[in-house]
């Protein structure tokens, strides 16, 4: 008996068939593997390591040299502090990196701050501060900043550690200060309609400042002499770092105002007023003893791989956590609430 043959393009689309799934199930199989050893991995296990990107020099240009050329590292200082890539654990990460790698051997011979900030969380304000502040003495690399725009607040701290601070013409630069808060009460509201709250606590004043209930004197006084240390540390370290800023004038005059690029320097707060980019860099440069013919600028930024975000992050969706950010203010995002703040913080 003759079986009936199977047509060639019968055979030929099965086998194809067959091949795209044995594809799919490996793909299938590594993707499973991978996210079972994200979940179960804490994040440790993956550090973060940085792109590398060239930057314009102080002639516009961005040619890759060779691997012994100098270096300035320029470093972002761009949006709120505390948030997304502005932390300390990021900064030092990108501060590591440029010992290593494409930069080893003591490139790096310099850094720039490219700074547009009203500031942030204070304790990152500080930790990048003091980041910055053990480079530049270990490897004594000189650092300037340019403000192309804002320089508040927690900016400000941040680019104490700066030798010199150039802005343009239209910056605004200031802000000395600490925040908390705002802070509600709506112990009158839910008494008129009929609400009540209880909390139950050990350890006296542990609900400070509940917003369901009025507010006793003093109770606020652990948090007041908190922003008061934190103030004191901002004055000593911005006046440290900005030789001709008087400290008594700050506290008694200028406070937490902010101030045009031209006053500000006429109050000690930056050293030229009138500047860009690239006049900024040419001055690093001339500070560094860096040939002028001969160094890149290099900018690192931290990889976001896919794996990586997904043994940080551990599927959120999947895992039923998802988290939710909204904004309070002008620069001001929940993320912020609740911390110590070297923010600026305009009215609405």
């Amino acid at each position: 008996m003759t079986l009936p043959r199977e047509p060639i393009f019968k055979s030929a689309l099965r086998s194809l068939c067959n091949a795209l799934a044995v594809v799919i199930g490996v793909f299938a199989a590594i993707f499973l593997i991978m996210f079972t050893l994200s979940i179960l991995s804490p994040p440790a296990l993956l550090p973060e390591k940085c792109d590398v990107a060239i930057a314009p020099d102080a002639q516009g240009k961005q040619d890759l040299l060779h691997s012994h050329a100098p270096a300035i590292l320029r470093i972002d200082i761009r949006g709120v502090i505390g948030v997304d890539g502005l932390t300390t654990e990021k900064i030092q990460t990108i501060l590591l990196d440029s010992r290593v790698d494409f930069l080893k051997k003591d490139r790096v011979k310099a850094i720039f701050l490219y700074v547009d900030t009203p500031g942030g969380a204070a304790d990152d304000a500080a930790g990048i501060y003091q980041e910055l502040m053990s480079y530049k003495a270990k490897y004594k690399t000189p650092i300037y900043a340019f403000v192309d725009g804002l320089c508040a607040s927690g900016g400000m701290y941040i680019c104490a550690a700066a030798d010199q601070i150039y802005t343009t013409s239209s910056s605004v630069i200031g802000s000395v200060g600490v925040l908390l808060g705002p802070s509600f009460n709506f112990s009158e509201v839910m008494g008129k309609v009929g609400v009540q709250a209880k909390t139950i606590t050990q350890g006296k004043d542990k609900d400070m400042l509940s917003p369901f209930r009025p507010w006793k004197e003093g109770e606020d006084a652990s948090l007041v002499n908190i922003t008061k240390a934190l103030y004191d540390q901002f004055v000593n370290v911005v006046t440290t770092g900005r030789k001709d800023l008087d400290k008594e004038k700050l506290i008694e005059e200028y406070g937490a105002q902010v101030y045009d690029a031209a006053t500000a320097k006429k109050l000690g707060y930056t050293d030229v007023d009138d500047s860009n980019y690239f006049q900024a860099m040419q001055a690093l440069v001339d500070a560094a003893k860096i040939d002028k013919a001969e160094y890149q600028v290099v900018q690192l930024s931290l990889a976001k791989t896919f794996f990586a975000e997904l043994a940080k992050n551990h599927f959120s969706l999947l895992s039923g956590k998802v988290h939710h950010t909204f904004q309070i203010g002008t620069y001001m995002s929940s993320e912020l609430s609740g911390k110590f703040l070297y923010l600026y913080q305009p009215s609405q």
